[in-house]
C-alpha cells in the first residue's frame, strides 16, 4: 500500500538467512554473485528488476543475481548497512538521505523512478482540484509519511498537523467520509478504491506539483562499489534495460516471475499499474532517461528537507549518492 516502503521496520529472521556474503567471489557460473533485496512483495512497481532477471539481462552482463523479496518485516537499509545484501531497492529519497545522516556506508547508484508514485486521493465531488484545495481537510497518513512527504506539503501549502488522521492501509475510512483525503501510490490505491467503492477518485501525484523525491533507487554498500565497480555498472545497465523492456516491450517474463513470487498478486493489478507508470511518466522516458539522477535534483530535495529541520543544513548530503554508474543509454 502507498508509502509502506518508507517505514523502518523490525528486522526479522531474514538477516540470518542473508548473512554477509564475501565480496569478489564469483558464482559457480563464473558470474559475479549479487543479492538483491526489494522493498516490498513482488508487484509491478518492481517489474524492472524482475524483468531483468527473467530475461537474462543480469546474466548476460556477468551477474548471478539472487532476488530476495521484500515485505513488512524486511528492512532494506539495515540489510545494506550490515552487508547482508549487495544491492537493495530504496523506496524514496528520505531513505537514502537518512542513511547519509547516520553516515552509513551506502550510496544510491541509480534512480529507476524519476517521479515518486506518491499521491493524495480525494472524493470526486468535493471541489478539490489541486493539492492546495486540501488545506484544512482531514488526511489519512501513515506514521512514516508524517516524517517524509508531509514535511513538503506543510512547507509548500501550509498544511497543519491537526489535519492528520491515522492511516491503517484500508480504504474503508476514506470511502465512509467524503471529506477525507487519503495517501496512496498512483499505481495501486486509486485502482483498488475504484473496484471497492465503485467511484473514480480524484488523484494528485505529488511529483507533478513539484515534489522532488526520486523512488526505486538502487542502493549499494560502499564496500561493494569499491571492490566491484564493473558489477555495479553492469547491475545499473541491466536494470535499466529491464525497466525499458517491462514498460515498453513484452512484460510477460517479468509478470510471470512476479506472480510466482507473490501468488496474491493478480494480472489486472499488474496491467493497470504498468499503464499508470507509463501515463504518469514515473519511470521516465523510453530511453536514456531511465535510471538517471542529477546533483541539482538532489540539492533541491535536500534544501526542502533541511529547511524544515529534517536534516542539519550543514550535512554532507552528497554522501547519499554517486553519479559514477548512471546508465549510458538503452
Amino acid at each position: 500500500m502507498g508509502f509502506r516502503r518508507l517505514a523502518v521496520l523490525a528486522l526479522c529472521a531474514l538477516v540470518a538467512a542473508c548473512s554477509p556474503a564475501k565480496k569478489d567471489v564469483a558464482a559457480p557460473t563464473g558470474r559475479t554473485a549479487m543479492k538483491l533485496a526489494t522493498d516490498w512483495r513482488a508487484e509491478a512497481e518492481l517489474g524492472g528488476y524482475y524483468q531483468a532477471l527473467a530475461t537474462g539481462e543480469y546474466a548476460k552482463r556477468g551477474l548471478d543475481v539472487t532476488l530476495i523479496q521484500g515485505g513488512p518485516a524486511v528492512n532494506v537499509p539495515q540489510l545494506l548497512a550490515t552487508g547482508a545484501v549487495d544491492v537493495g531497492v530504496g523506496s524514496n529519497s528520505f531513505i537514502v538521505m537518512n542513511l547519509a545522516k547516520e553516515k552509513a556506508p551506502v550510496k544510491a547508484v541509480a534512480a529507476f523512478m524519476q517521479k515518486d508514485p506518491q499521491v493524495l486521493i480525494a472524493h470526486p465531488d468535493q471541489g478539490i482540484n489541486s493539492l492546495a484545495d486540501m488545506k484544512g481537510r482531514p488526511i489519512l497518513l501513515s506514521d512514516a509519511s508524517i516524517t517524509a512527504f508531509w514535511v513538503w506539503l506543510k512547507a509548500k501549502y501550509g498544511f497543519t498537523d491537526d489535519q492528520v488522521r491515522k492511516y491503517n492501509y484500508s480504504a474503508a475510512p476514506f470511502l465512509a467520509d467524503k471529506r477525507v483525503v487519503q495517501q496512496g501510490y498512483a499505481t495501486s490505491e486509486p485502482y483498488l478504491i475504484e473496484k471497492e467503492g465503485k467511484i473514480k477518485p480524484a488523484v494528485f501525484l505529488l511529483a507533478d506539483s513539484g515534489y522532488p523525491a526520486y523512488a526505486s533507487m538502487a542502493l549499494m554498500p560502499e564496500s561493494f562499489i569499491a571492490k566491484n565497480p564493473t558489477a555495479a555498472q553492469a547491475f545499473v545497465e541491466a536494470t535499466a534495460a529491464g525497466w525499458k523492456s517491462y514498460l515498453y516491450g513484452d512484460a510477460k517474463p517479468g509478470d510471470a516471475a512476479i506472480l510466482k513470487d507473490n501468488p496474491e498478486m493478480t494480472q489486472d493489478v499488474l496491467d493497470q499499474a504498468r499503464e499508470k507508470m507509463r501515463s504518469y511518466g514515473i519511470v521516465g522516458p523510453n530511453g536514456p532517461g531511465i535510471g538517471q539522477m542529477t546533483d541539482a535534483r538532489w540539492a533541491e530535495f535536500f534544501k526542502v528537507a533541511s529547511d524544515q529541520g529534517v536534516y542539519p543544513k550543514d550535512m554532507d548530503y552528497k554522501r547519499a549518492y554517486t553519479l559514477q554508474f548512471l546508465p549510458k543509454g538503452q
